[in-house]
């Protein structure tokens, strides 16, 4: 072992690589979080080795590079093994085969450089000290959130996901957020990076035991507010949640009239009873939302006066330029006779998958989005908030297509709360892979942090009906063909995070600045 810590090579690029690796096991759907105490005080450590061997083994003048490389490292294996599922979406269209490197290692590469800046950051400060454990906390958590909002943002895995298995521990969303979660969490998991010493330090045993006692009373409160809270629900409305899991292969190799057939007989309609159908994204893979009329008889003939119908479709309008139009990913509510009632168009759009950047330059060569059609779809304008009409006693609803689910403090609009978040996604083109199930964790932590119920449709994916602690009241696994009944909620009163946002992790960001300025000041004089 010593022998390999002696190794430069293994130091800055082998090990970290597996640590990364072994950190997305703290994730759904492994759920292991305990190997976050492993992996993250190892990292502090190579971090720790790295600067005492600049002195002796490495050479100064590189040191910088080194942490650098190590952050890069830990990023790599971390994307890497957590993202491998974006590649399978490349395996259903030949076009795109050849690009399956580009998703394995660039996007791993290019998202590795925020943990490599953050560790670049802190590598110089490295000590067996309490304020270094806060000021690495610090850096990350802050490079999390940038890598969550700059660009298009990805906030993908953030570090407060691997805490989704248990519902008491986070409430605290509630409160705070899954960004200032990530940072608490962190402080929490490279504690054991303090007792890699010779001699134990009684201040470390006390930090251990405060932090030890920030979670036991955040679990505690989770167990309060869960007990605590009753929510009330409008029996004269019914929400149905459809998953029909479809294969790809089922676009192609049937009809679409005869995949809306199967569709309905899933959903199985009572036609006096008031329901608000939820269909996944992705249904009409042939017709645009202008020309689903073909289907009226089918809709009118199964359906009735009290039946909307929520459901992803194409949807295009004309642009300025006559000859070309503007393609939406859209959300509808229709009626029994598929008058259409409301359009939401989709306003965080996936690169590559919904359009294509640089798309007058890189068409020339034959590449589009891989999604079905060659035209890039364009984001929508505003998000909104749809008010059902007085046979649904006025309900408030907001629609989140696909991966708009994923990004914290963003999903809402900034004077309404709606009685229930709707979120549809097409999940069959990430296969048999960890990507459905880390994608519906996503929707249990906005339902906590929004205080808001969660109605989530995805073929080939979880679907689930949520509610504002973030239990899963109903769901159906990936696999699984269906549908869930539920009756409409109520109001719930807005949150502590859904009133002020990531306005609440900046303040998170000044108290700990203010910490481990004293606890460097402290440290420096014991």
């Amino acid at each position: 072992m010593i022998t390999l810590l002696n190794n430069k090579f293994f130091v800055i690029f082998i090990a970290p690589f597996i640590l990364g690796v072994i950190t997305i096991f703290g994730f759904s759907p492994y759920n292991f979080t305990f190997v976050n105490f492993f992996t993250f005080s190892t990292l502090l450590f190579f971090i720790f080795l790295i600067k005492k061997r600049t002195f002796s083994t490495y050479r100064k003048k590189k040191s910088n590079r080194y942490y650098f490389y190590l952050g890069i490292s830990f990023g790599f294996g971390f994307f890497l093994f957590g993202n491998y599922w974006i590649s399978i979406s490349l395996t259903h269209d030949e076009m795109f085969t050849s690009l399956i490197p580009f998703a394995l290692i660039l996007i791993p590469l290019f998202l590795s450089l925020f943990f490599g800046l953050a560790i670049l950051l802190v590598g110089r400060f490295s000590e067996k000290k309490i304020y270094f454990i806060l000021l690495f906390s610090l850096v990350f958590s802050i490079f999390e959130y940038l890598r969550g909002n700059i660009f298009t943002g990805f906030p993908w895995n953030l570090i407060s996901y691997t805490w989704s298995w248990s519902s008491e521990s986070i409430q605290i969303l509630s409160l705070i957020g899954s960004y200032s979660l990530s940072l608490i969490s962190l402080t929490f998991f490279c504690i054991p990076f303090l007792f890699f010493q010779k001699k134990i330090i009684r201040k470390n045993i006390v930090f251990l035991l405060l932090f030890l006692s920030i979670f036991i009373g955040n679990y505690f409160y989770g167990i309060y507010k869960i007990n605590n809270i009753n929510y009330n629900f409008d029996e004269s409305i019914s929400v149905k949640i459809i998953s029909p899991n479809f294969s790809l292969s089922d676009y192609s190799n049937n009809s679409e009239f005869d995949q809306l057939k199967r569709l309905i007989k899933i959903s199985e309609p009572e036609k006096d009873k008031k329901t608000l159908f939820i269909w996944p994204e992705g249904i009409f893979y042939e017709s645009y939302l202008q020309n689903i009329v073909l289907y009226k008889d089918l809709f009118a003939d199964q359906f009735s006066k009290n039946h909307l119908i929520v459901l992803g479709i194409n949807n295009f309008v004309n642009s300025d330029d006559i000859n070309k139009k503007k393609y939406f990913n859209s959300l509808v509510i229709l009626n029994h006779e598929l008058e259409i009632l409301s359009v939401y168009n989709k306003l965080n759009l996936v690169p590559f998958g919904e359009y294509l950047p640089f798309e007058d330059f890189l068409s020339k060569f034959g590449l589009k989005k891989i999604t079905r059609g060659y035209s890039s779809f364009s984001p929508g304008d505003v998000r909104k908030i749809i008010k059902l009409d007085d046979k649904f006693n006025s309900k408030l609803i907001l629609p989140l297509i696909c991966y708009e689910i994923i990004y914290p403090g963003k999903i809402k609009t900034k004077n309404q709360h709606p009685n229930l978040v709707i979120n549809i996604s097409e999940d069959a083109w990430f296969g048999n892979s960890i990507g459905p199930y880390q994608h519906y964790t996503k929707a249990i932590y906005r339902s906590v942090e929004e205080g808001l119920f969660i109605a989530r449709s995805a073929n080939k994916g979880v679907s689930g009906f949520i509610d504002p602690n973030g239990r899963s009241l109903k769901f159906l696994d990936r696999s699984e063909s269906g549908n869930i009944e539920h009756k409409m909620p109520q109001l719930v009163e807005p949150t502590l995070y859904s009133s002020y946002g990531n306005k609440i992790f900046f303040l998170i960001i000044l108290l700990y600045i203010f910490l481990t300025l004293i606890f460097k000041k402290f440290e420096t004089n014991d």
